[in-house]
């Protein structure tokens, strides 16, 4: 499904928008890239908001309840914003209590779909699929939401970490802001004899799923865990859902976590550099973590798009530590299908993602939208 107009109005009606942290460079590349993909030389371009546009043409009465991964509650507030403005008979509640909470919500039928940072796991996948009468439960990429390392160190600006420090840090091995591992990634830094309070997240959460992952597969010598939704090193202190981890660290001298790019912007918080796996210290921006997602490899079968990221790929430029939140669905079956089916064309399509620019998420690369789209399409 090629939605010329959609994906090249966005150049023009969304790009002014993107302000933050190097977002509007990032947009104007990737909002560009997906465009030439999409449409050719095709310039010309319809009148009123892209994301308008996009869902204007998919709208379906009805009503959906979901929930789970707060990672991407505010991508959802956008789509589902944007959406109920232009189908005023669709009706969509999302709830964001935490990965775990909306994949047990999706399996005992009180979701329509479910949000999730991490894939269904082998345990629940026929759980969920027992759901879906005449069909499977799906796994469907939908958001890209880079994980920041927040920090709150007065006078500090900048600071560089890798994952082995990382990795010590959260695991209570490194307990002062001036300790040598910390220093030597920082030269002329002033860093404080001070305690660091290493904040992770008290309930189930496809960030800290994803989070640990990095940290087992980029400092596998340092990090002795598997990776899991539930916080499983040592010390720290725990704070609930996204917006109270950064909530903690704004609040806390000396904090440190793992939170959503767009919590740690909205909450105005310090973000780490990370060395990525071509020895670079990255920034976090749109550019980045659009570099750190592009590698990524399909791992499901069908229209089931389980993906495998690289988190120590050598790509220039790549900001390494990034999740992508799936959302779950039933492939056939399900009685809200043709809501859900409507409602994930718009989030789907080049306008739907272009709108999360400047929100603190990157659009999906092309590559992967061009599937899930497909995949959205065969929802029956």
């Amino acid at each position: 499904m090629c939605r010329c107009d959609t994906g090249m109005h966005t150049s023009e009606g969304k790009i002014v928008k993107l302000q933050r942290s190097g977002y509007l460079a990032a947009g104007i590349a990737l909002t560009a890239a997906l465009a030439l993909s999409a449409c050719g030389s095709d310039n010309e371009s319809p009148k009123g908001g892209s994301d308008a546009s996009a869902a204007a043409g998919n709208c379906v009465a009805g009503s959906l309840t979901a929930q789970g991964s707060s990672a991407q509650k505010n991508a959802m507030d956008e789509w589902i914003k944007t959406y109920q403005e232009q189908c005023k008979d669709a009706k969509i509640d999302y709830q964001g209590t935490a990965s775990g909470a909306g994949i047990q919500a999706f399996i005992a039928g009180t979701a329509d779909f479910a949000g999730s940072d991490s894939a269904l796991k082998e345990e629940e996948q026929p759980q969920a699929d027992a759901k879906c009468p005449g069909g499977a439960a799906l796994n469907l990429p939908m958001v890209v939401g880079p994980i920041a390392v927040a920090y709150n160190v007065e006078g500090v600006d900048g600071l560089q970490l890798d994952a082995p420090t990382l990795a010590k840090i959260f695991d209570s091995k490194i307990t002062k802001w001036n300790d040598p591992a910390i220093a030597a990634q920082n030269a002329g830094a002033k860093l404080p004899d001070e305690a660091i309070t290493a904040v992770h997240r008290s309930d189930e959460s496809g960030t800290t799923d994803n989070f640990t992952k990095y940290l087992s597969k980029a400092a596998e010598g340092d990090w002795t865990y598997d990776h899991a939704k539930a916080w499983k090193a040592k010390g720290g202190t725990g704070a609930a859902k996204s917006d109270g981890v950064a909530t903690a660290v704004k609040s806390t001298k000396g904090a440190i976590s793992y939170v959503e790019l767009s919590f740690a912007e909205n909450n105005d918080l310090q973000m780490a550099k990370i060395k990525n796996g071509a020895g670079e210290y990255t920034e976090l921006t749109g550019a980045s973590a659009g570099k750190g997602i592009e590698g990524a490899k399909i791992e499901g079968t069908g229209n089931d798009l389980k993906l495998s990221i690289d988190y120590n790929a050598k790509t220039p430029g790549a900001y390494p530590i990034v999740l992508t939140t799936y959302e779950i669905v039933c492939s056939k079956g399900s009685a809200k299908a043709a809501s859900l089916k409507a409602f994930f064309t718009y989030t789907a399509s080049t306008g739907g993602q272009s709108a999360l620019n400047d929100l603190g998420y990157a659009p999906l690369p092309e590559t992967i939208r061009g599937k899930v789209e497909t995949a959205v399409a065969s929802i029956s």
